[in-house]
């Protein structure tokens, strides 16, 4: 990538001159396929990350997955999840493995401290070890060893990506982004799990497909608007408390669906009507180009460093072009505001900027 594919979507003040400028780029485009508003290169070539989480789970809900093993909305959801490792996501996980017969050992995400900072900070002073299943990306392994026990795949070796579990998910991501098999680029996630490169274009689409999958024939259909549905209306197991995808989905009212993933990729899924009788269904992916910075402080722990996916250009990069598309409504907006145009404070909270959309 070069570095006139990108262009300038947010900036940083300090007193009077502009300090910071990322550089990213976006496509937004419809169900049919129809770039309708971009910045930069649509074509560039980069990473979801764990932006394509719901299209991970997808072969495992098209094959009946949910149904077989009675899963709920909300287990489904955190299988979706790039969740922050609190009590209640370790519940509902603990829930799926019990109903599919696996256990936390057989996780192979890894171990990070939990992305929720009251968890960790109780853990630490409890002595309570950190274990894999208070990895953000555990539900989406807890999904793909369900897939394999649906499918009587093997689960030793589960992100081979030559396993029959691993080949079935980048064959179903293939067709969602029109994007051939062999033109996936592959590449190894945080977790170790197989991650996949395609154009911003291809991706916005496969969630413009999310929202309205209605040309689609079934099972896909119907397992994408349930992936969809209980993405929207389980948002806190999405993320977790004061995260931009939980509370963009909290806001938008089921009607917009938000999935963050790493080095400032953020993908969208707006509903057809959400911004007026006719407006059509949305895709949306945007990437900013230096991978994004977690914002230090935030409203609820202004002593903590944000979660990695949060960075600050990139959500509020996904609020203006929403705003722009008349997605969100003024009362939204203000709901929304911690992630908007906003002045910057220092440790003593002098106001010494802004972040703003650059022009």
């Amino acid at each position: 990538m070069t570095s006139f594919n990108y262009v300038p979507l947010v900036e940083l003040t300090r007193g009077p001159i502009v300090e910071c400028i990322h550089y990213g780029a976006y496509a937004v485009v419809d169900a049919q396929n129809r770039v309708v508003q971009s910045a930069g290169d649509p074509e560039i070539v980069t990473y979801l990350r764990s932006s394509a989480k719901p299209f991970q789970v997808l072969a495992f809900v098209e094959a009946g997955g949910v149904d077989a093993f009675h899963l709920t909305e909300r287990e489904l959801a955190v299988m979706c999840a790039s969740h922050h490792g609190t009590d209640e996501h370790v519940k509902v996980i603990q829930g799926i493995h019990k109903k599919i017969g696996i256990s936390e050992s057989d996780l192979m995400c890894g171990i990070h401290p939990p992305s929720d900072p009251l968890t960790a900070e109780r853990m630490l002073k409890n002595g309570e070890p950190f274990t894999p299943i208070r990895h953000n990306c555990s539900g989406k392994h807890t999904g793909m060893l369900a897939l394999c026990k649906l499918k009587g795949f093997p689960t030793e070796d589960y992100l081979d990506p030559q396993h029959p579990a691993q080949k079935l998910i980048l064959d179903t991501f293939s067709q969602v982004t029109g994007v051939p098999r062999e033109h996936i680029i592959l590449g190894t996630d945080g977790c170790s799990a197989p991650v996949f490169a395609v154009p911003l274009h291809a991706a916005a689409w496969a969630f413009a497909q999310l929202a309205d999958p209605s040309a689609l024939p079934e099972p896909r259909q119907s397992a994408l608007r349930r992936i969809f549905r209980a993405m929207t209306s389980n948002p806190d197991m999405i993320a977790g408390p004061s995260a931009f995808d939980t509370d963009l989905m909290l806001t938008g009212n089921g009607k917009i669906l938000s999935k963050g993933g790493a080095e400032g990729y953020q993908a969208l899924a707006v509903l057809p009507g959400a911004f007026g009788k006719d407006s059509p269904a949305l895709g949306i992916c945007l990437k900013i180009s230096d991978g994004d910075q977690a914002e230090i402080g935030t409203k609820a722990y202004p002593m903590q460093v944000a979660h990695a996916a949060s960075g600050r250009a990139r959500t509020l990069a996904s609020i203006e072009i929403l705003r722009r598309l008349g997605a969100l409504d003024a009362a939204q907006l203000i709901q929304l505001a911690a992630y908007a145009p906003r002045p910057l404070y220092n440790w003593r909270h002098l106001e010494i900027g802004e972040i703003r959309p650059a022009e």
